[in-house]
């Protein structure tokens, strides 16, 4: 059963972060836990399961900044879901937040469903370095990533008896 499970796991995690990273609005944490607790019931190589994790973070992050680099403010008229999404009052408050708070905007953005992508899209759009950017990416996804990941594989047995008990409640 578990190398049926670990064959796809491993893309299946890259592909939830990197659309997570995109603004589906779906917490980050929901597949770097899961990924743990399956870590910690042998279920997957943990340190390949923790690299999926981060590179699977890291590819959505840069898909919006690649976004907004490229395509910039004409996406954000053109496209209604972006619109909603970067409204030009959000654009504006983000654009002023990154460039007086950088890390910590990045690192702050990591907890926050729907915003994430926009202040990477608006990372893009304001031409901060790509260098620069993917280097407090990078340092930011790494910590909080290998923290919740980490956590979760060592408290997996705990984590997965409290998901029992929820389904039987």
């Amino acid at each position: 059963m578990s190398e049926y499970l670990a064959s796809g796991s491993y893309i299946a995690i890259l592909v939830v972060l990197v659309l997570t990273g995109m603004g589906l609005p779906v917490p980050e944490e929901v597949p770097i836990v899961a990924a743990g607790v399956l870590s910690a019931h042998d279920h997957l190589n943990p340190w390949l399961a923790l690299a999926a994790c981060i590179a699977g973070a890291l590819l959505g992050d840069t898909a919006s900044y690649w976004i907004g680099y490229h395509f910039g403010r004409g996406l954000l008229q053109r496209h209604r879901w972006w619109a909603r999404l970067v409204t030009p009052e959000r654009e504006l408050r983000l654009e002023r937040l990154i460039r007086a708070h950088g890390l910590k905007i990045f690192f702050t953005a990591r907890f926050l469903i729907g915003i994430r992508s926009a202040i990477y899209l608006t990372a893009g759009i304001l031409r901060i370095s790509f260098l620069r950017f993917i280097l407090i990416d990078a340092l930011c996804a790494a910590g909080i990533i290998s923290l919740f990941f980490g956590l979760s594989y060592w408290f997996g047995e705990q984590v997965a008896a409290w998901i029992r008990q929820g389904e039987w409640a």
